[in-house]
């Protein structure tokens, strides 16, 4: 028991040893870490070095202040082919998708029933002509009455006005083109019976297109007719212009949005009407603008602010800002031409603290 007792109390006495080891030089360690640390501390004071970040000179230019909208292609014309009168149809004269010229006979209607009734109504007429012939020189004699003489006039002006109805109903039976443009599919057949209310085809005139877009209500006093908008197809990035050559004298009520109508030129038939398009409307050009890049903008609660140089120190300016482009900003106030605007760390800057700018190739 006395054994067991000893070796109990070699091995208290070494774990507190143990213990009373580490606490002093973990003591220890604390203390040169401190030192170090004080010494890092007077190195990051006034003896660091400036902040090394990009900027810009700011210049002014010229700013086309302009309105990103979306619209449609639509023909400059646009009909269903449709007959006036219903028979059989006899004739087609057209390719489905080809070009047609304004006038052009597209199909033809059966007549033959109509010719007859204009023998018919002809015959009628000549009967009717002469007896109005005979009535008045029989009046002229006085061997009849002016009432017997009107009657057969009556009926002479009654023969040759059916005469020409029947002519306007043969004249319906050959369908036209009403404009040039292109035609599309048809929806019938030779030998088919037509009638007004079966479209043939689409006929639609496209050597110019129109483009109808909206803009909002806010923007209606600043558009005018004759102004020229740049266009694209979308998914497409050349450029087409347009002239507006029409607005609309209301306001739509439900989207408070005021739509107007562009007319373009399309010799080569790339604009299909249908097709979304992207469309920059001018409101108008500043005069010198100032456009500064958008990474150099931070929001504050007063509104927003930007990191220019004075005497190689950050200094905050409150800027004031307008039109927002894909990778510019207009200023409206706080900046002017001359100054260096801070483009990178402006997020983490502070007023006064000292930079090295390196403008680079990005001066404006």
């Amino acid at each position: 028991m006395k054994l067991k007792h000893v070796i109990y109390a070699v091995l208290i006495i070494a774990f507190g040893s143990l213990i009373v080891y580490r606490i002093v030089k973990n003591k220890k360690k604390d203390e040169s870490g401190q030192a170090g640390g004080g010494g890092n501390k007077a190195g990051s004071g006034p003896g660091k070095g400036p902040v090394r970040v990009n900027g810009i000179v700011v210049k002014t230019s010229n700013f086309e202040n302009t309105l990103s909208v979306t619209g449609s292609i639509d023909p400059n014309e646009q009909v269903q082919i449709r007959s006036e009168v219903s028979g059989l149809v006899r004739g087609i004269f057209f390719k489905e998708g080809s070009y047609v010229k304004k006038g052009q006979m597209l199909l033809k209607i059966d007549d033959s029933e109509l010719r007859a009734q204009l023998a018919q109504a002809i015959t009628k007429q000549n009967l009717a002509g002469e007896n109005e012939r005979r009535a008045k020189l029989l009046l002229e004699k006085e061997a009849i009455s002016k009432e017997e003489y009107d009657i057969a006039s009556a009926d002479f002006r009654t023969a040759r006005s059916q005469t020409q109805l029947i002519r306007a109903q043969l004249a319906k039976t050959v369908v036209s083109a009403p404009f040039s443009g292109k035609i599309g599919l048809r929806s019938i057949s030779v030998g088919e019976y037509l009638t007004p209310t079966t479209a043939v085809a689409n006929l639609v005139s496209i050597s110019q297109v129109k483009i109808t877009f909206s803009v909002p209500e806010k923007y209606s006093s600043r558009v005018k007719v004759n102004t020229q908008v740049s266009f694209a197809i979308a998914g497409s990035s050349q450029k087409f212009q347009a002239k507006v050559y029409a607005i609309e004298p209301n306001i739509e009520a439900s989207t408070r949005t005021l739509q107007l109508r562009a007319r373009a030129d399309n010799p080569g038939g790339v604009l299909i009407p249908g097709s979304f398009v992207n469309i920059q409307l001018p409101l108008s050009t500043i005069t010198n603008a100032i456009l500064i890049p958008t990474e150099a903008i931070v929001p504050v609660q007063e509104g927003k602010k930007v990191f220019v140089t004075d005497s190689g120190k950050a200094k905050e300016v409150i800027v004031e800002t307008s039109t927002r482009t894909e990778k510019e900003i207009l200023i409206a106030s706080g900046l002017n031409a001359g100054d260096t605007v801070l483009t990178t760390g402006v997020m983490s800057l502070k007023n006064g603290v000292p930079v090295k700018v390196n403008t680079g190739k990005k001066n404006r």
